[in-house]
């Protein structure tokens, strides 16, 4: 699991030195370093009424704009933005990777995109293009949207690593208070990281996506840490594609979304693929898109642990046609997944699945290039399930676990331990053959009335009927929004 990063950047060759010195030197190292920072670094303010009266300090500068205050920064530098309704897309470059962003008050500094769509490539909100090391945190970003419904754009806060070019583009993403949401039909996605490696989410909310409230995608080794999220009424709360290695999703709530929480393999999308959860992978950089899973006493580093996942049952967000074509109400989804670790978390209340796991052929119906994911090494513990599977229908329960009907037919070495089952699973007594005692564990289920029955959820999915989702009330702000910041007049 990666490090907790909340005083990640105050000094960092102090973290290093803690190896070798008692606790009491290290918080003094670290309390003069961070009083150094607080005194020296520059600060770039936005003001939508322009510059106030008086002196001000060398190190601060005003702006009227989020972007000209962007373009002014160097790397350490703070963008610091005063309450207002921003209409604005912000871009952040490599030039100004390392640099804080930070609003002043989560509910009242709002970048709003209006719902307008300024041309086919849609809009976004905040894109932070290649640069590492970007923190955004303790503002609202809202309505900006794609050009259409499958188009690009649409991304309310995005770490972009470099789309489509299958390789890690940046590091260090880092993002805390921050709320994401679309009251429209077209707003694609709302916390948004590609292609980068390094970096957390805490505290974030979005609501109103036609694709996922947050995504993570394309890290083999993602090294990230998700935790106190809330994601509702979106189409997937959480969808990451091709993402593993070290990647931790804890302490969150996903509810009313169509379906909760949705890790999977993916092709040709956010390569290189698989979804693989495993730990100290050798072949990250030439991945087997189906690896070989032998034993179901692998270590994991993939952990989805301690969250609520509930009611995710909303046929009335918007989807777009891949969102759509996934089957609908369950907690979580697991479509060709390696060696994650499901624990600990509630998982209550959800028409067809608490938890559905099944091989995933992408694309499908099968075509030349197609691969054949299977459903393999994946372990599902001690987790607390009620109220899953009310719509009906032959699978539907806590849990059904699909394999065995697709290319390699090794959906293997999955298997399940200490979970508190109230409605049916699939295989029946799920925690005998197919239980974590047991070294290695058979296929799930192989009767073809399965595949008919992921088909008709996703037909129920596809005839939804969206409409717009309201807007979510207010989230908490940061307690200290002028932590760690250097002296200023905001910061005195």
């Amino acid at each position: 699991m990666p490090a907790k990063q909340g005083a990640r950047r105050g000094a960092p060759g102090v973290l290093r030195i803690c190896v070798l010195l008692t606790v009491a030197l290290c918080a003094t190292a670290a309390s003069a370093t961070s009083a150094s920072a607080h005194k020296l670094g520059e600060v770039e303010i936005v003001r939508q009424a322009g510059p106030p009266a008086g002196e001000i300090p060398s190190n601060t500068h005003y702006f009227t704009t989020i972007q000209a205050a962007v373009e002014a920064t160097k790397r350490g530098a703070w963008v610091l933005i005063e309450p207002g309704v921003y209409g604005e897309e912000v871009k952040v470059t490599k030039a100004h990777s390392g640099i804080w962003i930070r609003g002043m008050n989560r509910n009242t500094v709002i970048i709003d995109g209006q719902h307008k769509v300024p041309g086919p490539q849609g809009a976004n909100g905040i894109e932070i293009e290649k640069a590492s090391n970007v923190s955004v945190e303790n503002l609202t970003v809202r309505n900006f949207e794609r050009a259409e419904l499958d188009g690009p754009g649409g991304n309310e806060i995005w770490w972009n690593g470099g789309e489509d070019s299958k390789r890690i583009g940046a590091h260090g993403w880092w993002g805390r208070y921050l709320t994401a949401y679309d009251t429209g039909l077209n707003g694609g996605y709302g916390i948004f990281t590609n292609n980068e490696i390094e970096g957390e989410w805490e505290d974030i909310y979005a609501s109103g996506f036609n694709d996922s409230g947050m995504y993570l995608g394309a890290c083999q080794e993602c090294q990230a840490l998700i935790t106190f999220a809330t994601m509702e009424d979106n189409a997937l709360g959480y969808s990451g594609s091709n993402s593993g290695g070290s990647l931790v999703i804890e302490n969150s709530i996903f509810r009313h979304n169509t379906t909760g929480i949705a890790p999977n393999s993916e092709n040709p999308g956010d390569g290189p693929p698989p979804q693989d959860g495993q730990c100290n992978r050798v072949n990250r950089r030439h991945p087997d898109p189906t690896p070989e899973i032998t034993s179901t006493e692998i270590p994991r580093c993939t952990v989805i642990r301690d969250n609520l996942i509930t009611e995710n049952n909303n046929l009335s967000v918007p989807a777009n046609h891949s969102a759509a074509a996934a089957p609908w109400g369950a907690g979580v989804a697991l479509p060709g997944v390696y060696a994650d670790l499901v624990e600990h978390n509630t998982i209550t209340d959800n028409p067809s699945n608490g938890v559905l796991a099944f091989e995933f052929p992408n694309p499908f119906p099968v075509q030349k290039d197609t691969i054949f994911f299977q459903l393999a090494g994946n372990k599902i513990a001690e987790n607390t399930f009620s109220g899953n599977g009310t719509l009906g229908g032959p699978y539907s329960g806590d849990v059904a676990l699909e394999g065995g009907q697709f290319g390699s037919k090794q959906s293997v070495n999955n298997c399940l331990s200490g979970n508190s089952f109230a409605d049916a699973t699939f295989p029946a007594a799920i925690e005998g053959t197919w239980g974590c005692q047991n070294k290695t564990t058979p296929n799930g289920v192989e009767e073809i009335q399965f595949i008919g029955y992921l088909l008709a959820l996703q037909a129920e999915s596809e005839g939804r009927t969206a409409v717009a989702q309201a807007p979510p009330p207010a989230q908490p702000t940061m307690p200290n929004p002028c932590r760690e910041v250097p002296r200023d007049p905001l910061c005195p």
